[in-house]
């Protein structure tokens, strides 16, 4: 996988995770398929971000920084989220589930916060495009959403 691949495909799937985790959060009805089968594609999103960010090493070139500090918390809260949920405990799995999800918005944030990062040199170069991939997560945001009731046989209400 090539440096452009990999941190489009990182960018791309931090991206689409963080609307589909605020849906998840705040409009989804907790404990029913759609939940349960969205919840897993968010993990599966989050799961690759995390792991992909070990091979981006631009604020420090060559190292790690901090950055790798929340990737590593993440694939723990990811993953103690999964068991708490398998094991009933559900306020632990509800605990876990928003922080990963917080992190990924304070990571998000600073993302597209400093000037010199590619988010804001992407929207600043290329608008067009940036808007074009802007309409690409929404649409694959809310493909996922509505895949996880209807095309998966989920019965959903209305």
């Amino acid at each position: 996988m090539t440096w452009t691949i990999l941190l489009a495909t990182h960018a791309f799937a931090a991206s689409v995770a963080l609307p589909l985790g605020a849906w998840q959060l705040f409009f989804s009805t907790k404990g029913d398929s759609r939940h349960r089968v969205a919840g897993r594609v968010w993990v599966v999103l989050m799961l690759y971000v995390a792991l992909t960010s070990f091979w981006i090493k631009e604020l420090r070139p060559g190292e790690f920084s901090l950055i790798h500090l929340l990737s590593v918390v993440t694939i723990v809260t990811l993953s103690l989220g999964i068991w708490s949920a398998w094991r009933g405990a559900i306020e632990s799995h509800r605990g876990n589930m928003i922080g990963s999800w917080c992190g990924l918005l304070g990571a998000f944030i600073g993302a597209v916060a400093v000037p010199a990062r590619h988010i804001p040199t992407f929207v600043v170069t290329e608008p067009v495009d940036a808007a074009a991939a802007a309409v690409l997560v929404v649409l694959t945001s809310a493909a996922i959403v509505a895949a996880s009731g209807s095309r998966l046989g989920v019965r959903t209400a209305g």
